[in-house]
């Protein structure tokens, strides 16, 4: 994976673009120097304006279940702040694939790279101080917190077991 970004980075010609799924662990994976140099190394000679963090199993039928993202980049500038678009959310499968209909508000927030719900800035500094962490984090995701006590899951699993003796 690191390879393949240095190859992609370095066949690029000064004001070349290049979109590219990879593994999202090329993003995230920073405790081995070839992760962090690699990716420091694009941000220093690419201008990565855009990475888009795909749903779980987009690429099963191709034998590929990783998490995977698309990094987008122009080659002849440094970044100094990445756009990030989260589908992450989606349910993908066999029967509900990806569809560019999934795109939609993508497409239409990409080129003022204007933030939603689904899409957020991060300055280069933020990167660096992850040690070159890219992996999309949704900042504007709210977590849904289980506040029932186990004594109200004990509950609840007893009115089902009654409900279950009853049919």
């Amino acid at each position: 994976q690191v390879l393949f970004l240095q190859e992609v980075i370095d066949n690029l010609k000064s004001g070349g673009r290049a979109g590219i799924v990879v593994d999202e662990g090329l993003l995230f994976r920073t405790n081995e120097t070839a992760f962090a140099q690699t990716k420091r190394k694009l941000l220093d000679e690419c201008d990565v304006y855009c990475i888009v963090s795909l749903p779980g199993g987009v690429f099963t039928q191709a034998a590929a279940g990783v998490k995977t993202n698309l990094i987008f980049f122009n080659k002849g500038s440094h970044t100094e702040s990445i756009w990030y678009y989260d589908l992450s959310d989606l349910k993908v499968n066999k029967r509900n694939p990806l569809t560019s209909a999934h795109f939609d508000e993508f497409f239409r927030l990409l080129p003022g790279r204007e933030e939603s719900e689904n899409s957020w800035t991060v300055t280069r500094a933020q990167v660096e101080a992850k040690n070159y962490d890219l992996k999309a984090v949704n900042p504007n995701r709210k977590e849904e917190v289980d506040t029932r006590t186990p004594e109200d899951l004990l509950n609840i699993i007893d009115e089902k077991g009654k409900e279950i003796q009853e049919a």
